[in-house]
């Protein structure tokens, strides 16, 4: 069971076991906020990754650059080094993958594996620091990656204000909340001179 916690417009989902006698909750742990930090890689993905037009897994932003299906494997890549990770390991092991969806379906499986292995608590080698700082972060990284590319397609990501975004430890596959706060407008509209 989950429980609450508003800190200004965001919305985190804990245990219910983290409530204080006094109705407060207590400050999240490392596995919390590491966890908390999955799911929204998870939220923000699922947009990302969806009901993409076909022929985007080929698109590449410049001939230098990764196709999107290359960025969707490399997700997987790290989401399961992540989990070598908390073990302790740090060999990195990339596998290409056939098409968009098994390479969607990849991630999330290693991402979901990922949110278990945390979940299991105990001491882990490399920290749970590391685990951030280097698939976690990158990972994140590669999502904005494709929203990009996907504008460059003719296909744009609506905004969405992801601080009200219903986001819950835990929920880190394609089953994320279809009421989302997007908009239409440009949350920080720049000038035509780009100032």
């Amino acid at each position: 069971m989950f429980i609450g916690t508003t800190f200004g417009l965001l919305k985190i989902q804990r245990p219910a076991d983290d409530v204080m006698p006094n109705g407060g909750t207590m400050p999240l742990s490392d596995d919390l906020w590491l966890r908390h930090t999955v799911a929204t890689l998870a939220y923000r993905a699922e947009k990302v990754l969806r009901e993409v037009q076909p022929g985007f897994a080929g698109f590449r932003a410049s001939p230098h650059s990764r196709s999107a299906l290359a960025l969707v494997a490399h997700l997987g890549d790290l989401m399961e080094w992540g989990v070598r990770m908390t073990r302790g390991d740090r060999q990195w092991q990339p596998v290409p993958q056939p098409s968009w969806e098994a390479a969607c379906e990849r991630f999330f499986q290693a991402l979901a594996t990922l949110d278990r292995t945390l979940a299991e608590g105990g001491p882990r080698p490399l920290g749970d620091e590391v685990v951030f700082q280097g698939p976690v972060a990158d990972a994140l990284t590669h999502v904005g990656q494709l929203a990009l590319m996907r504008g460059m397609v003719g296909e744009p990501v609506r905004p969405e204000s992801y601080a009200r975004a219903s986001i819950a430890v835990g929920r880190v596959g394609r089953d994320q909340p279809a009421e989302r706060v997007e908009f239409d407008a440009d949350a920080s509209p720049q000038s035509s001179t780009g100032q």
